[in-house]
């Protein structure tokens, strides 16, 4: 099965796929609400500001698998980063990255090295992965590269669409 058409929901509980950003530049991005890490969300918001014009899109995916970071329900998730970061990228449904219970999306993803090449289970909350608009993966950057690092914003901009 191809990335895109695995299901997923998003986090009003609506089915859906990441064919449904088919043509776009995503950000694939496993989120926490309580991490060191979580001040990104206000750079992914920025990101999401600055492409969303040009075909790309952040797609935060909730996870609590990093020390709990992640506890909300998804009201509590959705509210959090409206009020606190103003995030208005797509957000899905709580999942787990790692493990047995692995997302089948992740399970997919985590088979990409990083430019260090460091490959396999998700480190921390925030690591990033980035698709082409063909789905492809092209891209994947460690958690604490911040969404302003400029060689993610570079292959942002060179993977973009239009």
């Amino acid at each position: 099965m191809a990335l895109s058409e695995y299901p997923i929901s998003t986090i009003d509980g609506e089915p859906t796929t990441l064919g449904a950003f088919a043509g776009k530049t995503v950000l694939v991005v496993n989120v926490a609400s309580k991490c060191g890490l979580t001040p990104q969300y206000e750079g992914l918001e920025k990101l999401q500001e600055t492409y969303a014009d040009k075909g790309f899109t952040v797609v935060g995916f909730p996870c609590n698998q990093f020390l709990g970071q992640e506890p909300g329900t998804a009201e509590e998730i959705k509210e959090f980063c409206s009020l606190t970061y103003g995030v208005t990228f797509p957000l899905m449904e709580k999942i787990e990255v790692n493990g047995e219970d692995r997302h089948p999306i992740y399970a997919e993803l985590t088979t990409v090295a990083d430019a260090e090449g460091v490959d396999g289970d998700i480190r921390w909350n925030f690591e990033k992965f980035l698709l082409g608009p063909d789905g492809t993966v092209v891209g994947r950057f460690s958690p604490t590269v911040e969404p302003n690092d400029p060689v993610l914003v570079s292959a942002i901009e060179s993977s973009l669409p239009n």
